[in-house]
This record gives C-alpha cells, sequence and structure tokens, in this order.
C-alpha cells in the first residue's frame, strides 16, 4: 500500500495545482477582459454579458449561474468533481472580486490573444486536476451522456448563440474580439489538457488483478476488457495464467486510475497509450452506483 504521506502529498498538489489555475484564470479576466469590456464563452460569458447590462457584480453572477449545471453535474459526473468544481468556482469568484490589477494593455488583439490564453491555461490546469471552472463543460458531459453529440460540439452552440447576444445587445466588434478570446482560450485548454474528450487506454499487468479490478469497477466506475496472459516471464521469473486488465478512460480520471493500481500494487506495469477514436461501450458513461455493487465473480464478465 502507499504510504499516508504519498495521499497527503497527491491531495495538496491536486488541491494547489487548481488553486493556480483559478489565479491564472482570474488574471485573464481582471487584468485583461473585465476592464476592456471583453467577453469570453461559456458560463464566464454569460455572467459576464449581465454584469455589461445590469451592473451585478461579475462574482455573484458566476457562482448564481454555475449552479444550474452543477446540478447537471452531480447526475452525470462524479460527485468528487463537482465537489472540486464548487470549491474551484467559489475560489474564482473570490479571486475575481478582491483581485485588483492595472490595465496592462489597451490594444484590443492583444487583450483578446492574452486574456484568452490566461483564461485557457486556468482552465485547463483546473481540469486536468478534476475540476471545472467553467459549468458549459458539465453541460456538454451531459448531452453527450443523453444524445452522444460531442462535448466540444455542444460548447460551440453554445456559445454561437452567446456571442450572437453580444453582437445584437453591445456591439458587433465586442462580439468578433470575444469570438477571438473565446478562441485562444479554447486552443489554450486543449494544449493544457491534450483535449477535454480525448480517451486514454490503459494495460495493467498486475499479480494483483483480482483486486485491481474491484476497485477500478467500485471507485472509478470504468468498464473494462480482460486478457487471459499465460508464460509471461519477467525479473520474478516464469508467471502463468494471470489476467491482463485493458480499460479505456476519459483524461480526467487518469490521475485517480493511477492512485487506484499503485495503491494495490506499487510494481503493476501499466501501459498508457492515446486513443483516436472510440465508438460504443460503456466509457463515459461509466457504471451507476447500483451497478458498482458487483459482486467479485461478475467482474469477469465486466466487458466493453
Amino acid at each position: 500500500m502507499i504510504p499516508k504521506t504519498s495521499n497527503v502529498f497527491n491531495f495538496f498538489s491536486e488541491y494547489f495545482q487548481i488553486l493556480l489555475g483559478i489565479v491564472l484564470a482570474s488574471i485573464g479576466l481582471k487584468a485583461f477582459l473585465l476592464p476592456n469590456g471583453f467577453m469570453d464563452g461559456g458560463v464566464t460569458g454569460i455572467a459576464l454579458l449581465i454584469n455589461k447590462l445590469i451592473n451585478i457584480n461579475i462574482s455573484i453572477l458566476l457562482i448564481v449561474f454555475s449552479i444550474p449545471f452543477l446540478i447537471i453535474g452531480y447526475f452525470t459526473v462524479s460527485k468528487r468533481i463537482i465537489l472540486k468544481s464548487i470549491i474551484s468556482i467559489i475560489g474564482l469568484a473570490l479571486f475575481i472580486h478582491f483581485e485588483n490589477f492595472e490595465i496592462i494593455t489597451e490594444d484590443k488583439f492583444l487583450i483578446s490573444i492574452f486574456g484568452g490564453l490566461f483564461l485557457g491555461a486556468g482552465i485547463g490546469i483546473a481540469i486536468r486536476n478534476g475540476a471545472v471552472l467553467d459549468g458549459s463543460e458539465i453541460l456538454g458531459i451531459f448531452i453527450n451522456d443523453r444524445f452522444g453529440i460531442s462535448i466540444g460540439k455542444v460548447i460551440l452552440v453554445f456559445n454561437i448563440i452567446l456571442f450572437s447576444i453580444t453582437a445584437f445587445v453591445i456591439s458587433k466588434e465586442i462580439a468578433m474580439y470575444s469570438i477571438l478570446t473565446y478562441i485562444v482560450t479554447a486552443k489554450v485548454t486543449d494544449l493544457v489538457i491534450e483535449g477535454f474528450e480525448d480517451f486514454i487506454g490503459i494495460t495493467i499487468v498486475s499479480t494483483q488483478y483480482e483486486k485491481i479490478k474491484v476497485a477500478i469497477i467500485n471507485e472509478l466506475g470504468a468498464g473494462m476488457t480482460i486478457y487471459k496472459g499465460q508464460k509471461g516471464f519477467g525479473s520474478k521469473g516464469k508467471t502463468e495464467d494471470f489476467d491482463i486488465i485493458h480499460t479505456i478512460i476519459n483524461r480526467i480520471d487518469i490521475k485517480k486510475m493511477y492512485r487506484i493500481v499503485t495503491s494495490i500494487d506499487k510494481e503493476a506495469f501499466i501501459v498508457e497509450f492515446d486513443v483516436n477514436n472510440v465508438k460504443g461501450g460503456v466509457l463515459r458513461r461509466y457504471l451507476d452506483k447500483k451497478s458498482k455493487k458487483l459482486d467479485k465473480n461478475l467482474t469477469k464478465n465486466n466487458f466493453f
């Protein structure tokens, strides 16, 4: 088993990185976008638009407009992600409220580029550590689960509507610069997390395969395919008749997967590889609470 100090380190490491993401995102908003009347996509964009129209505190709006998406997420993604996201959104709102930056530049192009850069980096770091700073990603996951529409398309349509309203209500110029900001934000976010929708393939070889199978189902809720391994030869000599675990998970769950495996077998052989295209199977539709309560004997049949 991993020492408790290692778990504590992982815990503080994740939340430190989420804090860093919050700081970067708030810099993008307070140092670039907000002082110059620029917009962004998603829930943040809605809050900025309403703030522009009726001058309500942006921090309050950000929390209020995030609530419906968090409720949707409660029934869609893991409760741990929702808890982290609540903490992250509140943290972002507090940073926005109390931070004060001087206007760095009045060049609209630079504002769009650097505002999007800081905001995208912050969102990406938060996502890599199991949290979201903007509820539109949760909406994307929800619609993907229900109707099979990709997360990227959902967010794109969401923002097309938002920027169209911005062009009509505020100005076409602001809307166009805001679209540029959104594009930069999205691209930087992708660079940080290597694609929000990316799937990761994991192959696990371990003598503790039975415990690992049960733990993956109970703690992560992911399906798996089991290969029968024979006559493997390594530093510990010849091994026969063992199971090789193959599973595909969302990149957002990769750290949790490693924690699960190494907590059972620190010497497990783990191969991680990118998956370019996936169709069918449980995948994002991870098992619900009822299906998690499977008997150990049934886990052998939990295939994709």
